[in-house]
């Protein structure tokens, strides 16, 4: 057997292990006891498991003690940490910023939030400051919208637009309250149409023709208006008033009795002409093209000619088809057939000399010209003159489509003998007569 010497007893442990890693006969049983500390130089890894001391306890190197206990030092602090808190024991770590803390903590708008400082107040924040200026401008631009959007409902032309503004009903539309506009309105509703294939409601369609009679707009206008092609804007037109012209018409402008007209006359012609039943006039509204449209005899002709026929009261009561411009007063009176609806002793009054008093005479009654007899003007028959004018007029100054000039598909389309503009000079006349200012004239 081979024995040590003293001084290689005294060489340190690395010396002694890298001379067995060398030698290994010259390590001894007491050189050979495995190390379990990873830390130390002479841990030898192994797969089994560590024996125990005579008493049952696990055997402790001199290493394992303070490193153990560093060990589980930190991972408590790592576990704190995510916890909010600090161990005191052990090397301490930089804790992680707590939510109250002074530094570090970022507020809802992402910019440092200093007012939990101590001293600070919370309104010198930049962060409430900040807030308080998006409060303010939030609410300028609130306003300004609700402006924008008051504005934009006045400019419109939308049926809540017009039932809160009655001077724009009278405006666009003639009509002297939206109380009438709605009832036109529910009496036209079935004969339009309101399907897919039309873009405008029931309560446009009626308006667009409306402001096109009362106005007299371009198609192009109302185009851009309601934001429709120009062949939209004719069609609705005429199909609106042909729907006018078959349920509005018969319903407002008809022939009354003779009790009916005596019993409300003006002042002006109950003194000068008790017995009038009605007040004639002409009128001839231009062609906007020359020779485009033919009379019934083929003739061309520049104008239409339209004899209206007015109660003292002002409302219209006969309107005749449009003849050829060249057609005689005389002529239009004896063949629109207004004379067949006189009584013996009526009285018609007309504001010039039309030619037709054989005619009206054939039937017993009288054509009177106003303030026009041969005599001196009094003041009675000067106020029934500036009555019948002020009659005659109205639809006319009402409606500026009827003052011309009428473009050819208004006047080309004949069905029925009778034109597109001859049922337009109908409908105005009967929208004449659902206005209030229209009864009492004096």
């Amino acid at each position: 057997m081979i024995s040590l010497c003293p001084r290689e007893l005294l060489s340190p442990p690395q010396t002694r292990l890298s001379e067995s890693r060398f030698s290994p006969d010259l390590l001894t049983a007491a050189e050979s006891k495995q190390v379990k500390n990873p830390r130390s130089p002479d841990y030898v890894p192994s797969v089994f498991s560590t024996a125990l001391a005579a008493d049952g306890a696990e055997q402790v190197e001199p290493f394992d003690g303070p490193d153990k206990h560093q060990a589980q030092v930190e991972a408590a602090n790592a576990l704190l940490f995510l916890q909010g808190q600090v161990l005191e024991a052990g090397p301490k770590a930089e804790p992680f910023p707590e939510p109250g803390g002074a530094e570090g903590v970022m507020c809802a708008s992402g910019c440092p939030d200093t007012s939990v400082r101590v001293g600070a107040s919370p309104s010198s924040s930049p962060c409430s400051d900040s807030a308080a200026e998006h409060e303010e401008e939030v609410g300028r631009l609130r306003r300004e919208v609700r402006a924008l959007r008051e504005l934009a409902e006045r400019s419109s032309l939308t049926e809540a637009a017009l039932r809160a503004d009655p001077e724009k009903v009278r405006f666009y539309t003639g009509l002297p309250s939206f109380f009438v506009l709605e009832t036109v309105l529910w009496l036209l509703s079935p004969h339009l149409r309101a399907d897919k294939g039309v873009k405008l409601s029931k309560f446009q369609q009626l308006l667009l023709t409306l402001m096109r009679l009362r106005l007299d707009l371009r198609n192009q206008d109302l185009g851009y208006r309601f934001g429709v092609q120009v062949g939209a804007v004719a069609r609705t037109v005429c199909a609106v008033v042909e729907a006018m012209s078959s349920t509005l018409v018969p319903t407002t402008v008809f022939w009354p009795s003779r009790d009916e007209l005596r019993r409300n006359l003006p002042a002006a012609v109950r003194l000068a002409c008790p017995d009038c039943v009605v007040i004639v006039d002409c009128f001839s509204v231009a062609l906007e093209r020359h020779g485009e449209v033919n009379s019934v005899d083929g003739t061309p002709s520049s104008s239409l000619k339209y004899l209206i026929g007015v109660a003292p009261q002002g409302v219209v009561t006969f309107v005749s088809r449009g003849a050829p411009g060249h057609v005689s007063d005389r002529e239009l009176l004896e063949s629109c057939g207004l004379l067949g609806k006189l009584l013996p002793g009526d009285v018609v009054l007309a504001d010039r000399d039309l030619d037709a008093s054989e005619a009206v005479a054939a039937r017993g009654a009288q054509l009177r010209v106003a303030g026009h007899d041969g005599t001196e003007e009094d003041e009675e028959k000067r106020a029934l003159r500036r009555h019948v004018s002020r009659v005659i007029g109205m639809a006319r100054r009402r409606y500026a489509m009827l003052n011309g000039p009428v473009e050819s598909p208004f006047a080309a389309d004949r069905a029925a003998d009778m034109t597109t503009f001859d049922r337009v000079v109908r409908v105005v006349c009967a929208l004449n007569n659902l206005c209030i200012s229209a009864a009492p004239l004096e």
